[in-house]
């Protein structure tokens, strides 16, 4: 079964549809490369899966862990193109975490959030900085 539908609105927007539950978004170029501007990116799309999947699977982690929730952190995320050839080159990701949570468990949750999918999946090239703000 296919994951989602993309179809090309014109004017280098794209709507972009998960099947499965019928939730859409609309991505644009970025200024820089003849568009508007006015959604996310495709390159943003990535950026921003790296910071979803991270905070996913560290949600899934710390459901397994007694006492322990990480509802409420966020991310900031950066992407950083590269020119030749045109690339995402950097991401930085800044989690903001709440306090309360020990160290060990801490560093279970970073090491589950650094060894996500879409970290595996995405180019050895691509500098991925990840900071961890605790409380």
């Amino acid at each position: 079964m296919n994951t989602s539908q993309v179809t090309y609105l014109g004017n280098l927007r794209c709507n972009n549809t998960h099947l499965k539950s019928g939730n859409s978004f609309t991505t644009d170029a970025p200024v820089d490369n003849n568009g508007k501007g006015e959604a996310f990116s495709p390159t943003d799309t990535v950026a921003t899966g790296l910071a979803n999947c991270m905070l996913t699977m560290m949600g899934i982690k710390a459901n397994t862990l007694e006492n322990i929730s990480i509802d409420g952190t966020t991310a900031d995320v950066t992407k950083t193109m590269a020119v030749s050839p045109r690339r995402i080159s950097k991401i930085e990701v800044i989690f903001t975490l709440p306090s309360g949570i020990d160290l060990k468990t801490q560093k279970i949750l970073e090491h589950t959030a650094n060894t996500c999918p879409v970290h595996y999946s995405l180019h050895p090239d691509v500098e991925k900085v990840v900071t961890f703000n605790w409380g």
